[in-house]
């Protein structure tokens, strides 16, 4: 239970490092965030077997993550929970496409093993690209991004609100956890057989403090949106950026077609 704690309040801080004074700091955020998306279009269009042209595509992050000033070790470990997802959904193609594919030293290679470290990739790729846009904007300035390239206003506050208040399910995953730690000091692991009671615990407990959340913020004038603040005008290096991240990634998926 620590441990999901300890990642909740994880992902809450990944925004921590937004802020700095780096280059990308002075950049319109919608920049970056139609960079990032073409990025992740990019590397699903490739074919389900490709796996050395998604290779080149892992530039993008590292540079991205290297003018943002952000540490890659810190993505990494927020990116490892992801992993199993992606492993689940390739994880019987060995099984299902068991035809050779690919000689390598001697050694064919099923097209099942193919794709599965085709998805992996993926997964890596997206999701990092994913990560480090948030640790370089922060929630605030990426839901102010996608609220003025034209994302509803309704999905804008509900990613504000899932970010703002995964610390406070961290915390609730605290108190549950610390009290029963007090009441079995002995018992370090959890069997279980307890989580089903301790979910079922934080979920009555999340809605509760969800209503008074709501009840407070409705008597502070809450009306179903949050403001998000103004971003600066688009500038000509903003599309300097955007260009080279384009022709960048055009260059890319054209080489390995």
């Amino acid at each position: 239970m620590s441990g999901i704690e300890a990642l909740l309040r994880e992902v809450h801080s990944l925004d921590a490092s937004a802020g700095q004074a780096t280059w990308l700091a002075h950049l319109d955020p919608r920049a970056i965030v139609l960079a990032t998306v073409a990025f992740i279009i990019v590397v699903v269009s490739f074919d389900r077997y490709a796996v050395a042209a998604l290779l080149p595509l892992a530039l993008y992050p590292l540079v991205l993550a290297r003018l943002g000033n952000i540490p890659l070790g810190r993505i990494g470990r927020k990116l490892l929970p992801a992993l199993p997802f992606a492993l689940m959904v390739g994880l019987f193609n060995p099984l299902f496409d068991p035809a050779p594919r690919l000689e390598l030293m001697g050694h064919a290679i099923a097209g099942g093993w193919l794709s599965l470290s085709s998805i992996l990739l993926r997964a890596i790729l997206t999701v990092s690209a994913a990560l480090i846009l948030i640790a370089v904007l922060g929630m605030h300035r990426l839901c102010a991004a996608l609220d003025q390239l034209g994302v509803p206003r309704v999905l804008t506050t509900q990613l504000l609100l899932m970010h703002r208040y995964l610390v406070v399910l961290a915390g609730e995953l605290g108190r549950m956890n610390l009290a029963r730690e007090l009441r079995s000091p002995a018992t370090k692991a959890m069997p279980l057989s307890v989580y089903a009671a301790l979910l079922g615990h934080l979920l009555l407990r999340t809605l509760d403090r969800a209503l008074r959340i709501h009840q407070a913020m409705r008597a502070r004038g809450f009306d179903g949106y949050i403001p998000v603040q103004k971003i600066q005008p688009w500038q000509w290096r903003d599309t300097l950026f955007l260009a080279c991240c384009l022709g960048m990634l055009a260059l890319m998926r054209g080489i390995a077609a």
